[in-house]
């Protein structure tokens, strides 16, 4: 069998895009390559958001509002614009323009369904929870 440091090096470090890509586990890393592998990983990882999406859309009838928000979703105009093309049937319509250029709200006036891109703030998150702890 493998060692606990084998198997956790395997799972946390191996696995996901880098694990399909062969590449890297750096979505950025994986739009820029030229290589097939590396966008197999890309379609895979849009593949499932998208699967998740549609998943959440049935579950709640339907959506209002998606947000895209985190490394990825803040950072890749590429994945966004494949995300809301796969999921156009929710009619979901973004604007290139604004979805390139860094503004908050990417949809366009047409859009059955808001979409947004909003920064997180890690760091204020994790300040604010040791302070909740600390205060008991």
């Amino acid at each position: 069998g493998l060692a606990a440091s084998a198997i956790s090096d395997l799972l946390y470090r191996a696995s996901g895009l880098l694990g399909v890509s062969g590449v890297s586990g750096d979505m950025r890393e994986l739009l820029a390559s030229k290589s097939p592998d590396a966008a197999e990983a890309v379609d895979l990882f849009v593949y499932r958001v998208c699967r998740e999406l549609g998943s959440l859309a049935a579950a709640l009838g339907g959506v209002d509002l998606l947000v895209f928000t985190a490394g990825i979703g803040e950072h890749a105009p590429q994945i966004r614009r494949s995300v809301c093309d796969g999921a156009a049937w929710l009619g979901i319509e973004i604007d290139d323009a604004a979805n390139t250029s860094g503004k908050p709200l990417i949809s366009t006036p047409r859009s059955r369904v808001s979409v947004w891109v909003i920064a997180t703030d890690e760091d204020l998150m994790i300040a604010r929870h040791v302070s909740a702890l600390l205060a008991g």
